[in-house]
């Protein structure tokens, strides 16, 4: 057994070499038990340190998406891949929606700490008691549209009149029906007014004729339309934000509460900025980003050419926005909504609903 006691496995005394000269005011001597061991103690710890360092300083993030795994959502599975969010010392866990998940009730359930929501959805959260809050918007325009048969005789909302009209609900529904309102077009069909489908989230109902018009986004539902061998020329579409009435899509929402903690908020910051980082790389390599969210597909059920062509549309919602949300565009969204006639998405313009106090610091 050493002289020192038990040494940590692997470690060798070796015989310390005396002095070649004598330095002045001191003997050449061999080091003592006690310097040996501190010397032997010091670089242990230094070893731990190193090695549980970042493992100690990520910081978890779970993200609700909108909807399920797609290029959609293409910024946050590049931040992912690309390590933006290691360097923002963040674990970051992404949670895919799908057809039965509110964002805005897994954020009130604590599920997670940031959700992606259209802004109708989360200001009518808002005003019905779950205290919400933009801290940055990726999306600077809408891709939502109304994708009619021609041969309907459909050309305006005029001819929207006794039409079968497929609309997604959970929140998604908001913009459609401020719209009709401002048309002055009922909901609850008839001759004078449009019968509501609830739409699933495909386009059956228009390839079945179901419906006369369905919704569909820019990115995802018109393609699809497309790919079932369907012409462009046999369609007719309106475009949400060609109508005046689009409101804004896919922003980052937090509950208010939690804002009152710094630790969330620095937290909050550096997710931004690596999600921001992610979505200029995708904006800049559509291509690759589809591949990266096609690797983060767990379902399988993406292909290839229907990701790269939704990653192009996507970049150009995505452009022009650093993201800090545009105060004209929260304006215009609210504008919309309380234009609802006797049935408005809110009734009244709320208070606190963004901040810029996390794009603020993440931009800097």
């Amino acid at each position: 057994m050493s002289p020192f006691g038990t040494l940590p496995k692997g470690v060798r005394l070796i015989p310390y070499p005396t002095r070649s000269r004598t330095e002045p005011g001191q003997r050449n001597r061999q080091p003592t038990r006690s310097e040996i061991m501190k010397k032997l103690m010091n670089g242990a710890a230094l070893a731990l340190a190193l090695a549980a360092g970042p493992a100690l300083a990520a910081d978890e993030v779970k993200l609700q998406l909108q909807w399920v795994t797609q290029a959609q959502f293409a910024g946050y599975y590049v931040a992912l891949d690309k390590g933006f969010y290691d360097e923002e010392g963040l674990d970051v866990t992404i949670l895919p929606g799908g057809p039965d998940i509110a964002p805005p009730q897994v954020l009130a359930g604590g599920g997670a700490d940031a959700m992606l929501n259209w802004m109708p959805s989360a200001l009518a959260a808002r005003e019905k008691g779950l205290p919400v809050v933009n801290i940055a918007q990726p999306f600077k325009s809408s891709g939502l549209m109304l994708t009619c048969w021609k041969d309907t005789g459909i050309t305006g909302p005029q001819d929207f009149k006794g039409k079968t009209i497929g609309v997604w609900f959970f929140g998604n529904e908001y913009p459609f029906l401020s719209w009709m309102s401002q048309e002055g077009i009922s909901t609850d069909g008839g001759a004078d007014g449009v019968t509501v489908l609830k739409q699933g989230f495909n386009v059956d109902p228009l390839l079945q004729r179901q419906a006369d018009c369905i919704s569909t986004m820019t990115y995802n539902e018109y393609g699809q339309v497309l790919d079932a061998g369907v012409s462009e020329d046999e369609l007719v579409t309106f475009k949400y934000e060609d109508m005046g009435v689009a409101t804004l899509e896919d922003g980052i929402y937090v509950l208010e509460d939690n804002l009152k903690d710094e630790a969330f908020k620095d937290k909050m910051t550096r997710f931004v900025r690596a999600s921001m980082k992610g979505w200029k790389y995708a904006e800049a390599n559509p291509d690759e980003a589809a591949g990266i969210v096609l690797d983060n597909d767990a379902t399988g059920a993406q292909t290839e050419a229907h990701q790269v062509r939704m990653m192009g549309e996507i970049a150009k919602l995505t452009a022009g926005s650093n993201g800090a949300l545009d105060p004209a565009d929260f304006d215009r969204t609210v504008g919309t909504l309380l234009a609802g006639g006797s049935d408005p998405v809110i009734t009244k313009t709320p208070e606190g609903a963004w901040t810029h106090e996390i794009t603020d610091a993440a931009l800097k």
